[in-house]
């Protein structure tokens, strides 16, 4: 029987000491995300977006609450265990590409695809595929630093989507561009994630992008309030 939701987050919580301080950042997050839906989270710098990003992608361990994807609870086994499932289930875009400098686009591309021991010419047809996709198909061989910060984000996109992941997050995709090619990055996910019928999870500063989404919402003193 399939799981009602595609991922489910139930009370969580998470804390940070500063200095002689605590502050509580997420404070008994519940949240059920339907498979195929696209959900864009918003707030002030500060709120918990991103916490709660890391968190639902199984990068941070929650002090409490429980976290389930496809069926399965999250942080409910050994590291090893944990890293394959993300490499094979579970892509993520990063606000600050987080390309390999000394490799080429498609070397960066390739790279979860070693980690998931996929055959090398069905990889390679992958890769060469999600470059194509992301419009670089003339860009392949370049390094990073010979790319503009748009077409690294689309690289960093690519990267994510090459081991058909069912669940992709993205961190302030559009952070570190212009509004211009900010709002290319966003169609471009929006259009990927819709034709392959992918879950998406969103975090933005940008408000109008949210409205881009199936649901748009906003994290404020560790809760969801809207």
């Amino acid at each position: 029987m399939d799981a009602p939701f595609h991922l489910s987050a139930s009370r969580i919580r998470r804390s940070y000491r500063i200095g002689r301080r605590t502050v509580e950042v997420l404070r008994d997050i519940n949240l059920d995300i339907a498979h195929g839906e696209t959900v864009f989270l918003v707030g002030a710098s500060g709120a918990g977006k991103t916490t709660l990003l890391y968190t639902l992608a199984g990068l941070e361990r929650p002090e409490a609450g429980s976290v389930t994807f496809e069926g399965e609870v999250l942080y409910s086994q050994g590291d090893k265990s944990e890293c394959l499932r993300r490499n094979r289930r579970i892509g993520f875009v990063f606000q600050g590409y987080f390309l390999l400098p000394e490799l080429t686009a498609f070397e960066n591309v390739l790279l979860p695809s070693h980690i998931h021991r996929i055959p090398d010419v069905t990889a390679r047809a992958r890769a060469e595929n999600a470059l194509e996709r992301v419009g670089l198909a003339d860009r392949m061989q370049h390094l990073p630093a010979e790319l503009s910060g748009g077409e690294q984000q689309r690289v960093a996109i690519a990267r994510a989507l090459i081991n058909e992941p069912s669940l992709l997050f993205a961190d302030e995709p559009t952070g570190n561009l212009d509004s211009r090619t900010g709002a290319t990055i966003i169609e471009l996910l929006l259009t990927l994630v819709r034709e392959q019928r992918r879950t998406m999870v969103v975090v933005t500063h940008d408000p109008n992008l949210a409205q881009r989404g199936d649901r748009r919402l906003e994290i404020r003193d560790g809760q969801i309030v809207a």
